[in-house]
């Protein structure tokens, strides 16, 4: 089955930066578009970034201002999100997904997450 697990997130200082790795297993990794998604408490599940299977197209929602990358190692299976620049607005659950993002909002597979914290 889909497994997804996401690390790397902690508590960081405002301008601070983090890399989020996640480890993907149980299907065919590098044929599947990738998305990374925050949860903020009492918040919605957010947009933060998609990537195709190849890795060529990357996608973020206009908040994210080039403060964060999305890349993929289709060789380890992996799935990594560098985040930079980050403010206490970006503190949030941060998860892995299957799919482009609006698989992942519609129920599709994601891992337990990654705490950020962004805090002085």
């Amino acid at each position: 089955q889909v497994q997804l697990v996401e690390s790397g997130g902690g508590l960081v200082q405002p301008g601070g930066s983090l890399r989020l790795s996640c480890v993907a297993s149980g299907f065919t990794f590098s044929s599947s578009p990738m998305a990374w998604v925050r949860q903020a408490p009492g918040k919605g599940l957010e947009w933060v970034s998609d990537i195709t299977g190849d890795g060529n197209l990357a996608n973020y929602p206009a908040w994210v201002k080039d403060r964060f990358t999305i890349s993929r190692d289709n060789a380890k299976n992996m799935l990594f999100l560098q985040m930079n620049n980050l403010a206490p607005e970006d503190t949030a659950m941060y998860y892995c997904g299957k799919g482009p993002y609006w698989a992942v909002r519609n129920g599709g597979p994601r891992g337990p997450g990654t705490q950020v914290t962004v805090s002085s």
